[in-house]
């Protein structure tokens, strides 16, 4: 199959590397030319994980988006949330009908970035996913190194429009045989786990994090201390798919700490061990902070508001890392009232997750 991977992130040279090997015919784009000066000169990824270590050849890498995504009958777009809205505007004029979009994961992107191709001009029959993690866990050793320290096992998957479900995880499927269906890509949003790992960590590890030069958020940086505001926080998350009629199983992240249900296994110890996380994170400019939480938590507490369901843990970690940056983050751009959607009502919101903007 070809594959376009957009982007130049841990994720997406891990994503290129990994399904280069399974045999599809993989494109990279990254519109950072200088940092893909590597690989335009020779490309080709060198791949670590418990096999060892082996060079991929990749078919392409491009500073051309169109060229990546031309023919492509999937593009992976395993990219932050605040590049999504970037890359669907020069996307928009290379989609051609029955091409599908997977983000891994999404923060609502997959509905962010329909729309906003659509908006450019786009009326291409796409179909766009989300799901709850990257496929991955990885980390770039170099310009053209990526450690893969384990792939996901399952991982649930929104399709916007959601009427698309079924065609779309078909193709996802021959990539990520472990995509399961979740019902529409809010439902996908929802799974998705950054904005629950992340906030907490950065908050209750917010002096060794400005005081060492680099620090392991995941070992030491997890307490029991620390993984009761996770699970208190989780608790909020699970009760709003409960409230918006979404089905179990909601993934509880407490799995992922204590056995192989979640989405990666039993992976943590693995993640540890590896020392690719002990790392220095700038608490104003990492993407824990401007993603996960500017994006992602601010979209699930504008969720609950819109809902209806009370959100204090999620509430409180938003203001209280808003008082670390500066920043009143509740008013962030991923919030359903920055995207001009908390005026629908929940039947109009499952029309739009249903049937997209052309309905």
């Amino acid at each position: 199959m070809r594959i376009a991977i957009l982007g130049g992130g841990h994720g997406c040279y891990a994503a290129a590397a990994d399904l280069s090997e399974q045999g599809h015919e993989v494109r990279l784009w990254r519109r950072d030319a200088a940092a893909l000066a590597p690989l335009l000169a020779k490309p080709s990824l060198t791949l670590r994980d418990h096999r060892g270590s082996r060079d991929v050849p990749l078919a392409l890498a491009t500073a051309e988006i169109g060229a990546a995504a031309r023919g492509a009958e999937l593009i992976l777009v395993p990219t932050p949330a605040f590049a999504q809205q970037d890359i669907a505007r020069a996307l928009a004029p290379h989609l051609d009908d029955g091409q599908v979009v997977f983000l891994p994961p999404g923060t609502f992107g997959s509905v962010v970035m329909a729309r906003a191709a659509h908006e450019a001009g786009s009326r291409a029959e796409v179909a766009w996913a989300e799901t709850g993690t990257l496929p991955y866990l990885a980390r770039k050793h170099g310009p053209t190194e990526v450690a893969i320290t384990t792939r996901a096992t399952r991982l649930p998957t929104g399709v916007f429009p959601a009427a698309q479900s079924e065609k779309a995880r078909a193709v996802i499927a021959r990539a990520y045989p472990a995509i399961e269906p979740v019902e529409d890509a809010l439902s996908g949003a929802l799974m998705n786990a950054g904005p629950i790992i992340h906030p907490p960590l950065m908050v209750m590890n917010a002096a060794p994090l400005e005081h060492f030069e680099r620090w392991d958020i995941h070992n030491e940086g997890t307490q029991a201390s620390v993984r009761r505001v996770t699970d208190a926080l989780d608790a909020e998350r699970i009760a709003l798919r409960e409230a918006l009629g979404y089905a179990a199983p909601h993934f509880p992240l407490s799995d992922h700490y204590l056995n192989d249900r979640w989405m990666y296994g039993n992976a943590h110890d693995k993640l540890v061990d590896s020392g690719d996380w002990r790392e220095h994170i700038d608490l104003a400019t990492h993407r824990y902070v401007r993603e996960d939480t500017a994006y992602g938590l601010a979209f699930l507490v504008s969720v609950a508001d819109w809902v209806g369901v009370p959100c204090p843990v999620a509430r409180g970690l938003l203001a209280i890392i808003g008082a670390i940056v500066g920043e009143d983050l509740k008013e962030g751009p991923r919030t359903l009232a920055a995207l001009g959607l908390a005026k629908l009502d929940r039947a109009a919101m499952r029309r739009l997750l249903e049937r997209g903007f052309d309905a």
